[in-house]
């Protein structure tokens, strides 16, 4: 793979709708249009701020990834060291004239959320901070990564003239994707979890064991189908959705760690349950804004 392969390829492109797809929905759900901002946002959700995020993991995390077995295909690449310093300048310099411009087009509030988020990238894989290494906190750091950009939409749309309640039904949905997002890092990190303790590397799964973690997840999701539930119809069918993310690893849930990376069939399963829910989210959303 040449260079520039090789540093798009850290950004994950399977991945890039997981941030886009949350960052437009809510724009446009908080009274935003097809405007500049959208397209801008939509732009930068969906590269940059993924190469900033796994760009910076995977040079960080170099010497675990050579000893992971997973790494090489969809699930990250094994980036060369020769270009690390690459990736690092690729990625700050792709996302500086995005945050730049944003920030401009944005409020006080809207540009808090965009640092947040921002850090909560850099300080997951960067040394010394290492979020991913402090278990608990790397779940909700995870998540962070993924509602944030519909945290920022709805504060975007809001400073451009947008009207936004913070109301039980912005606070319920927000609430219900972050369940969801703690509950799938909390499972992604289960197919580690022996490996990590071998490298004397902390996570939510080194912590609670492998069965205790797909437990963790498994109420996670169902915390956010709960959550999902006070939303207004049909918004609340929602709620569903979580139901194939939960009996994805359902299977899991007695798994011991020594055969941790049998999660591993699950984790390449949730990869993919994704798309199909970005698409059965996209026609809820539709029947909504057709009412």
């Amino acid at each position: 793979m040449s260079r520039a392969g090789q540093v798009l390829a850290s950004s994950r492109p399977l991945s890039w709708v997981n941030t886009a797809f949350p960052f437009g929905a809510a724009y446009l759900l908080g009274g935003g249009g097809l405007d500049v901002a959208f397209w801008v946002g939509c732009a930068y959700f969906l590269v940059p701020y993924n190469l900033l995020m796994y760009g910076i993991n995977d040079v960080f995390d170099y010497e675990s990834d050579l000893r992971n077995p997973r790494k090489g295909g969809v699930e990250g690449i094994v980036l060369d060291r020769r270009i690390h310093r690459l990736t690092i300048w690729s990625a700050v310099l792709s996302n500086v004239p995005f945050v730049v411009v944003l920030a401009a087009m944005g409020s006080p509030l809207s540009n808090l959320v965009l640092a947040i988020s921002i850090f909560a990238v850099i300080a997951y894989s960067a040394p010394v901070l290492r979020f991913k290494e402090r278990p608990f906190l790397d779940s909700l750091t995870s998540s962070t990564h993924f509602v944030s950009p519909a945290v920022f939409g709805l504060a975007l749309a809001a400073a451009r003239g947008g009207e936004v309640e913070l109301g039980v039904t912005v606070v319920a949905a927000i609430a219900g994707f972050f369940a969801w997002g703690v509950g799938s890092h909390a499972f992604g990190a289960v197919q580690d979890v022996t490996a990590d303790r071998a490298a004397g590397i902390g996570s939510i799964g080194t912590v609670l064991g492998a069965r205790n973690t797909t437990r963790f997840a498994f109420a996670a999701y169902l915390v956010g189908g709960l959550c999902l539930l006070a939303l207004p119809w049909p918004g609340s069918l929602s709620a569903l959705l979580v139901l194939p993310y939960a009996a994805n690893i359902a299977p899991f849930l007695s798994i011991t760690d020594e055969r941790c990376e049998e999660a591993n069939a699950g984790w390449r399963r949730f990869l993919w349950l994704n798309f199909v829910t970005g698409f059965l989210v996209t026609q809820l959303l539709i029947w909504i804004s057709l009412r």
